[in-house]
């Protein structure tokens, strides 16, 4: 395993230490997160539908 490999973590956990990274990383790491909004957003969107659909199928 190489330095880069211990040093910088995978992923983002919320409110983990920011300050060794540099302006490139806090980029990389706010373009992730942006990315993760909005596939956790479509995932809303398709649970909200199928919800309409099957209340649209137990209406009486």
């Amino acid at each position: 395993m190489d330095d880069d490999e211990i040093g910088k973590p995978k992923g983002h956990e919320v409110g983990m230490m920011l300050d060794a990274m540099s302006v490139e990383e806090l980029e990389e790491r706010i373009a992730m997160l942006e990315r993760e909004i909005v596939r956790l957003r479509s995932a809303i969107e398709a649970r909200k539908q199928t919800r309409n659909v099957a209340d649209a199928l137990f209406k009486i």
